[in-house]
């Protein structure tokens, strides 16, 4: 156990490392941040002494590892385009997209196995046949389609959700939330869905097809020779094993939510770090996006780490097999 998670973790400061590189890379390749600082009407003197302000007359390892240094303590600079710490505004973004991809996520589990399981055991009925069509749907349609939809229907026509912002908001210590008020689900309700579809359909998809293979089995023949329920035999036995990859894609997914909520929060103006994203590549800020990059990678290595500790302690077989690989 002790080196499967020292293997993983040795894994993630590769993965950090690298990205870490090419977060690096923006800032030296991609627009001047002295030209954005002090202007184009800036003296020569003016830049030397700013690019030796900022280190920038280093060699390129010298100013990675400074770099490295500083993201390691949380800390990516100053945003070009607002003067304020890259880390504030981060910190200030976050919540509000941590809450968007939970509440995403929630919907799309609590809906989507379900569904699923019911898909494969009532695989010739007609709701079966119309959620696998509504699964098409959800896999085929852009989400700032989708979006676009639920607004043009729920907002304009119908008006019973708010089309954009985050709505009421309590401050709970340093932590922003929109849940812990009746505004702020009003709020979150449709950029939740819109975010959630696409995993719904995905997940309701991957646990129809696991479950009707685990249906297949000899040990599911053998337990319903044994004269157990359907009941017993489906949930007790078949839905089990079946959650054991969907544990897996759904931990994966979790990261996809909250990294590629950037056209969700850009479609309903949702305060998160997605459209600060948006906002930074429109305005080449660069601090922004290369924080946003090693804060988007950070939370894929640590879900991905998760999953696979999850992963090890739920299925037996791993452990059997790492414990004789030593």
């Amino acid at each position: 156990m002790l080196a499967f998670v020292l293997r993983r973790l040795w894994q993630a400061l590769l993965v950090m490392t690298t990205v870490a590189l090419v977060s690096f890379v923006l800032f030296q390749y991609v627009g001047d941040p002295v030209v954005y600082l002090l202007g184009q009407d800036a003296t020569p003197e003016q830049v030397r002494q700013m690019r030796a302000d900022l280190g920038l007359d280093q060699p390129f390892f010298v100013q990675f590892g400074h770099f490295l240094f500083n993201a390691a303590q949380g800390e990516f600079g100053i945003s070009l385009r607002q003067g304020t710490s890259v880390s504030q505004l981060i910190a200030e973004r976050f919540p509000a997209t941590l809450e968007l991809a939970l509440v995403a996520a929630l919907m799309a589990l609590l809906l989507g196995i379900p569904m699923g399981v019911f898909a494969a055991l009532r695989r010739g009925s007609f709701m079966s046949q119309l959620f696998m069509t509504v699964s098409l749907l959800g896999v085929s349609l852009p989400t700032f389609l989708i979006g676009i939809l639920l607004i043009l229907v729920f907002a304009v026509l119908l008006g019973w959700f708010p089309s954009f912002g985050r709505g009421e908001v309590v401050q709970w210590g340093s932590w922003s939330t929109s849940l812990l008020t009746l505004k702020g689900w009003h709020h979150i309700t449709l950029p939740a869905v819109t975010l959630a579809i696409f995993q719904l359909t995905l997940i309701m998809r991957l646990v129809r097809a696991e479950m009707l293979e685990v249906l297949r089995t000899d040990y599911i023949k053998f337990a319903r020779a044994r004269g157990l329920t359907n009941r017993s035999v489906h949930f007790g036995h078949a839905l089990k094993n079946t959650l054991v990859p969907v544990m897996t894609i759904t931990g994966l997914q979790l990261g996809g939510l909250i990294a590629f909520a950037i056209i969700t929060e850009t479609v309903f103006q949702w305060p998160g770090m997605g459209l600060l994203f948006i906002q930074a590549v429109t305005f080449a800020d660069i601090p922004v996006m290369a924080a946003y990059l090693c804060v988007i990678a950070l939370i894929f290595v640590v879900i991905n780490l998760v999953v696979d500790l999850l992963y090890f302690v739920v299925d037996p077989r791993l452990r059997i097999n790492t414990g004789g690989a030593h």
